[in-house]
């Protein structure tokens, strides 16, 4: 059983970095030209926050897998 829970962990951190990613080159994209040096405040973004909920379950679910 426990190993189910850190493997759902890992995917479901190794999905959210990558959905992370991808919405995060989404944003910049949309925000800046080329030429322009995204902000700091991008992580702050509201379409950020799913990603985040994911990575924060991922966590979670991982380290329950290790304490058990």
């Amino acid at each position: 059983m426990e190993w189910i829970l850190g493997f759902a962990g890992i995917i479901l951190l190794v999905i959210g970095l990558v959905g992370q990613a991808f919405e995060m080159r989404k944003i910049r994209l949309t925000t800046y030209k080329d030429e322009d040096l995204g902000s700091a405040n991008i992580f702050m973004n509201k379409r950020n926050y799913k990603w985040y909920a994911l990575l924060g379950i991922g966590i979670i679910l991982w380290y329950v897998a290790e304490r058990m």
